[in-house]
């Protein structure tokens, strides 16, 4: 009896720890929010000093935050495999 409380206990922290562990995983993706507001900050501070360049500065900010927002998909994934395969 008192093994089968203590398998019980057992599991019931391993699905804690697996929460806690999805929990970080998609709080350091969502870090990537402050990398794509500041990388859109500078991208618009540069056009409005130097409008003639507004196309490519778009251009080039548009590349950097898809590549900024792939960090955020990488955690999110990371925190699925983390709840459902481990």
């Amino acid at each position: 009896m008192e093994f089968l409380m203590l398998l019980e206990e057992t599991a019931a922290s391993a699905v804690g720890l697996k929460a806690i562990g999805a929990a970080i995983a998609v709080a350091f993706g969502c870090l990537s929010a402050i990398g794509e507001s500041l990388i859109c900050c500078h991208a618009i501070d540069g056009m409005v000093r130097n409008p003639e360049m507004a196309g490519k500065l778009r251009s080039n900010m548009i590349v950097a935050v898809a590549l900024d927002e792939s960090t955020a998909i990488y955690a999110l994934i990371t925190a699925i495999l983390i709840i459902f395969v481990l």
